[in-house]
């Protein structure tokens, strides 16, 4: 890796937050990995967003886990105003 490289790695929150959140769902390349973790080294805000994306995640799973939930759904009043929001917002496009 080029000394650029290793730099923008560095000071690029907005990827190390992409490969921490993609390496939740999936796994990463070796590469990936070596450019979270040297991120990862220098930069405190993202260590916290780490930490908080896997409890925030643990969280949703256990939840949708949990023998106590058996029948999750929206109200249909809810997701008619839902989705007149989507289609209004859509419309402003």
């Amino acid at each position: 890796m080029k000394e650029t490289e290793i730099r923008k790695i560095a000071y690029n929150c907005r990827k190390a937050t992409f490969l921490i959140e993609k390496q939740q769902l999936t796994s990463i390349t070796i590469r990936e990995k070596l450019e979270l973790k040297i991120h990862l080294a220098g930069c405190s805000i993202c260590r916290t967003f780490m930490q908080q994306s896997i409890a925030i995640n643990k969280m949703v799973y256990n939840l949708f886990h949990s023998p106590a939930v058996t029948d999750l759904k929206l109200d249909d009043r809810f997701k008619e105003e839902l989705q007149g929001i989507i289609d209004e917002k859509l419309n402003k496009s």
